[in-house]
Parts: C-alpha cells; structure tokens; sequence
C-alpha cells in the first residue's frame, strides 16, 4: 500500500470541496498540497491526450474538470495571498508557481486537445452546435495558439521560460508594491500638524499608531500614524491643512517601489522586453496586438477611442485648473500662483465644498456599512428580482470580518452565493477593490448529479473599518465602489449558461468586462436607489434632497480632470505596448513624461516614478488593456441610458429593461460575442454620447 506524500493525508486543498476551507489552509498546505494536485492532474491530462475524440463528452468535458480544479485550488490559495498575506505563505507560492505555469503551458500547448478542437470546428456538425459551444471552441483554437502551440521545439522552450519569467516578475512586482507601502510610517505627535483631517481619518490614525505600539494613542491627541494605504493617504491629501505633510506624503507615494531593494524599475524594463519578445515569437508586431488578439477593440479603435475622449476632456480639464488656481486665490494662500500636486486634492475639496457645500466626510454619517449593503440588495431585487440573504456560518472565512450571502431567485431557490471582505486591514491585505470567481457555475461539475453547480464569488473592498462601536461609515465614492464590485459579481452569479468554460465573467473579452460594474455605479446617482442607502446611522433619517441634487451637480465636478487622468494611464499603457522599444534610447519614464505633455495639465514632478506602482499593467491583468476602463464605459453609459430612455420613475419600465438586461449582458456570459450581446439588449450597437453627456463633457465635444 503506497503511504500519502508527507502533508498529503489531511490537507485541506486536497479535499473535495465546494466552499474552500479559507480558516482551516496554512502555508505549510501549500507546497504538498498543490504539487500533489498538480501530479493528480497530469494523469488526468495524459488520460485525456490518450482517449481523446472530437466530442463533447471526450474531450470539453475532461477539458473542464482539469481546468476548473486547477483555477478553484489555485484560486483559493492566491485569494489568502490577496487578504492574508504572510511571508511564509509568499514564498511557498514563490516555489511552487513555475510548477503550475509550467503544467497551465503543457496544457495549453497539448497537440492532441488542439487537433481535436479543430476537428470539431471542421466538421459537417459544427453549424448544429450552440453558440456558447462555438465560442467554447474558437476561444481554445485562438487560445493556444497564443499560448505557442504552433512554435518549433525550441522557439516554444523559449516562449515557455518568457512566460515562466514574467509569471515571477509579476508576483515580485506586486510584492514590492505591498511592501514599500507598508513601508512608509509618519508618526505625528503635534496636534496642529494633523489639523482639518477629519474624525474618521483621527481614529484611524491613532487605532494604527495604536497597532504599531503607540498603545496610548487616542483620535483627540494622538500620536498619529499616517500610511500610504488609501484610507489615510487620500484623506491626508484631501483634508491636512498643513501643506508640508501633504508634500512628504505625496512625494512618498509617487516614489513607491522605485529605490533599494524594492525598486521596480528594472523588473518594468524586463517585463516589457520579454513580452515584446513573447509577441515576436508569435508573429505580432508588439504586445498590444497580442492583448487585442482577445478583446473587442484594436489597438486602433483604442487610440482612436482615446483621442476622441481626450479631445473632449482636455480644455474641461484646464478649465479645472484655472478654477482651483482663482479660488485658492480668492482665499489668499500664498501658493496660488504656484498649485502642486499635493494641492490639487485639497483646494478640489475646499472648492467642492464652497460650491456644492459637500463635505465627502459629512456624508459618511448616512453611509452606514449595513445600510448600503440592504439598499444595494433591494435595488437588485427590484431590477433582476434576485433576494440577497446573509448565511453568515454557512461558508468558512479567513477573517472574521467577511460576510456571507446567499443569491435566490424569486422563486426562493439559491441561484449563487457570495463572500464580501469589505475592511481595510494593511498589514496583510493588498490596496484597491476586486471581485474573483471562487467557483464557477457548471453542468459537468454538477454537485448532485443533475442541477449545475450554482456560482460562488468574492467581493474584496478597503473601506474604513468600524471605529470603536461606530459601523463602517463609507464615503460616497466607496459606495460607488460597492456598486461597482457588485456589478461585476451579479454577471458571474446570474449567469444562465451551463457550460464551465463560458459561465459568469469566464472568455468574456476583456475591455467588455468592466460593462456590469461600470452599469451598476450610474444608480448611485438615481433619487430613489440614494434615499434608500442614504440613512443617517443614528437617526435613520434619509439624505436630505437639497443635498442629492448637490451630488448630482458635483458628478461633473472635474469631469475633465478625472476623464484625463484615466486617458494618461490608457493611453501610456498602450504606448509601453506598441512604440516603446525597451534598452533604446527613451527610458520608462521619458515616455511617461512624452505621454503626459498630453494628458496632464500638470507636468509630473522629476521624481515621479508612478509606474513602480502601476500594478493593474505590471502584476494584473491589464497590460495593453487599461483603455478597457474607458472602453467599458461607454458601454456602460449606453446600457444605463436604455433604463433613461424607458424612464428612470416607471417602475414597471426599470422592471421590464431590467429583466433585459439580466436575459443578455448578465445571462448570456462569455457564450455570446459581447458586441452581439450588446446590440441584443441595447437594439444597436454602442455610442459613446450618453458617456459624454453623463460626464457633462458632450457640450464641450460638440464645439470641437
């Protein structure tokens, strides 16, 4: 009898599971466990190879369980990386990572799979087979092929150690990023240094000095520990009347991960070299047309999507400096004449408050956590008539903090379930706001035998945490961020396809992705849905409407600007993609400087190095597709202005395009060509105006 491998018997990775035990993996699983998984799914692969046919039942559906395995186990141990990271649990995903890439390579690369999809898109048949199967199969043709399956033996080794490479630059680019945030430290100790921060961002500041030893720190007089995570960096930047501490914090955040041992730099310039190399090997140009080989643009529909959006934002945008540079005047600060970087957040504030007399802090009060959360839920009662419940107990968590939530249709069956992790927590936890798949819906792993497995995901936000008995009170742009999430989580669970391999947010193209989140952020603006989140935490009173109007009037506050600044990170993503040529005479940040000459008012300080830290294009998935936000947006835009069109007060109307909108954009998944899904729900194909009016850009275009 062979005894288990060592760390084998009772892993918890290697158990069958629905709901991953998150409180029960520890970094010593990791190693055996995957190395054992991935020797298990070799045989499988070989089994596979071996008896392939051109079926459905020989060849997707063997296909699918090895892939799903892999991506639910992985999934699991890179999501405790995410929000639990610890240094054991690094370096044995460090070790262990080049064997996973190395099995995904052969996988992807297997001739006998490959023939036999082409097999299937050859044969008399392939009219008959549904469109989900048909895109099934065109997405695993294009699919090896870009993963070098028609490369010679020794061009593929070749692609294979670029890809092995680039896996590891990524995970130490993110790494460094986590690090040199965690890094930076300011303790302030003199009342008057911290003066204009708000209540929130003082508690805050004296629970982290609190963590970091200071055990007597209190919000009334200190001491203060100010981080660059997002919560205590952004209101430094909004809020801290004292100029001085805004410039050090500022000019410590653009230099993140550019010096010593965490500098960037020259894993940036390694990565852009090995995928231009990666491009050549597979007959493109540059990396940019390998990216757009998946989506639904090109790379000139792109830049010509940008320009056009550039075009219409950029006079707003100097109107928006002018702007701040009169009314910092009008308040007689001397440096008027001479606005910085650190200055742009906090006169935006101090204007937006004169203007619209709205303090995003005095809004906190009637954003509480579990208010949003029921409002958010009755909105997609009303819209796709789904009932959210908690089943808190239900699931295992990896911090006792996140929230567990079962979807049910209006029958009451459960549809989907979700985990929400909604805290900042720093010292373990990576910055921004994401959702991933835990599993996927699916006929072939069906848990019972008939029904499809139902669809499981997470939802990661930073939000501020409760402070002392006071819930979490969220900024209204963190709401946003709620909706936004949530958007993308809805197209994985309300998904009606049963083929794993399309179901949910899986083989949608990329710069179509974003088109659910985007949508659900345009209710935040509508009356009705704000009234319903908007209740004060105390008193239970709702928003009042003189203050709903102002929020709608300060959407377009700095339209321009925030438009530009999106277009600045597209549009020198696509340029390190395509023009750049890396060891040539333009270094990474002369084409930063060359690309803001026209995309930023503002010139970006000598020191900049905003590109060490630019995770989504260097550690994420957005390399040569960070114009996919923009992309998205327009469609977003459009798919909200159907709802306009029917009428935003008729409820039966909302219902109606409502359920539209659940039949395709949500339903229909990577089944369908996103453009075709589009024209299906929207009745023509996508314009860029409802952006542009939404942004109160569309005045400004049309005088062009």
């Amino acid at each position: 009898m062979s005894t288990p491998v060592e760390g084998t018997e009772n892993n918890p990775l290697l158990k069958d599971f629905y709901f991953p035990p998150f409180d029960s993996i520890k970094a010593s699983h990791v190693l055996p466990g995957i190395r054992a998984l991935l020797k298990q799914l070799e045989c499988e692969l070989e089994e596979l190879e071996s008896t392939v046919e051109p079926t459905w039942p020989k060849l997707v559906e063997p296909l699918e369980r090895i892939v799903d395995r892999l991506a639910v186990v992985w999934g699991a141990v890179s999501h405790l990386k995410s929000v639990k990271d610890d240094p054991e649990l690094r370096s044995a995903i460090e070790e262990v990572q080049p064997e996973k890439v190395a099995f995904q390579l052969k996988l992807g690369q297997s001739k006998a799979i490959y023939n036999a999809f082409k097999a299937i898109k050859e044969s008399p048949d392939w009219d008959t087979l549904s469109d989900a199967k048909k895109r099934i199969v065109e997405s695993q043709i294009k699919d090896a092929v870009l993963i070098g399956i028609a490369l010679e033996d020794d061009k593929r080794e070749q692609f294979n150690k670029i890809e092995q490479e680039l896996a590891k630059l990524s995970q130490k680019f993110g790494e460094n990023v986590l690090d040199a945030t965690k890094k930076f430290e300011k303790l302030v100790t003199d009342k008057k240094d911290v003066e204009g921060l708000p209540a929130t961002a003082l508690g805050l500041a004296a629970q982290t000095a609190v963590s970091k030893g200071h055990e007597n720190a209190t919000a009334e007089n200190g001491p203060w520990m100010i981080t660059l995570d997002a919560p205590s960096f952004m209101a430094v930047m909004q809020h801290a009347k004292n100029r001085t501490l805004r410039e050090e914090v500022y000019r410590a955040f653009v230099s993140r991960a550019s010096s010593g041992d965490l500098d960037n730099t020259p894993l940036i310039d390694q990565i852009l070299k090995l995928r231009l190399e990666k491009a050549k090997l597979l007959g493109y140009n540059n990396y940019a047309e390998v990216s757009m080989a998946t989506k639904m643009a090109t790379v000139e529909k792109a830049e010509e999507l940008l320009e056009k959006l550039r075009s219409a934002s950029w006079n707003p945008a100097v109107q928006d400096m002018e702007d701040l540079k009169y009314f910092s005047k009008s308040q007689g600060v001397p440096e008027a004449d001479n606005l910085s970087h650190w200055d742009i957040s906090f006169w935006s504030e101090r204007l937006r408050e004169s203007k619209y007399e709205i303090n995003e802090e005095d809004l906190r009060p009637y954003f509480s956590f579990p208010k949003v959360m029921d409002g958010l839920f009755s909105l997609a009662n009303k819209l796709f008539g789904i009932n959210i419940e908690p089943a808190d107990g239900l699931a295992p968590v990896w911090n006792s903090d996140v929230r567990f939530y079962r979807v049910n249709d209006s029958s009451g069956s459960p549809i989907a379930f979700f985990y929400f992790d909604p805290y900042s927590r720093p010292s373990e936890k990576r910055g921004g706001a994401w959702m991933d798949e835990v599993v996927g819906r699916s006929r072939v792993l069906s848990q019972d035998g008939s029904s499809a497995r139902l669809p499981v995901a997470h939802m990661v936000c930073n939000q501020m945490p409760p402070v002392g008995d006071k819930p979490s009170l969220m900024t209204f742009r963190e709401v946003e961020t709620v909706f936004h999430e949530f958007g993308h989580a809805l197209q994985h669970m309300l998904t009606k396809q049963d083929e794993g391999l399309v179901a949910g947010i899986r083989n949608v193209e990329w710069d179509a992705v974003e088109l659910p989140s985007q949508f659900m952020e345009n209710w935040c603006y509508h009356r009705d849905t704000l009234m319903s989140i908007g209740k004060h935490y105390e008193t239970g009173e709702s928003i009042p409407d003189e203050i709903y109007q102002k929020l709608l009037a300060a959407r377009t506050f700095r339209a321009g600007s925030l438009s530009l600044r999106q277009i600045k990170f597209a549009t020198l993503d696509l340029e390190l993609h395509t023009k750049y040529l890396p060891g040539g005479s333009e270094s990474i940040y002369d084409v930063d400087r060359r690309v803001s000459k026209r995309t930023q008012i503002l010139p970006p300080l000598p020191e900049d190095r905003f590109l060490c830290s630019f995770s989504h294009i260097f550690a994420g998935g957005y390399a040569a597709g960070y114009y996919s936000y923009k992309w998205a947006e327009v469609l977003s835009a459009d798919a909200f202005s159907a709802f306009e069109d029917a009428g935003l007060d008729d409820d039966k109307a909302v219902k109606e395009t409502g359920q539209r909108f659940r039949e395709t954009v949500l339903a229909l998944g990577g089944g369908k060509a996103p453009l075709e899904v589009f024209v299906e729900f929207r009745g023509r194909e996508p314009s860029p105006e409802p952006l542009l009016r939404h942004n109160g850009l569309l005045q400004v275009a049309a005088s062009l």
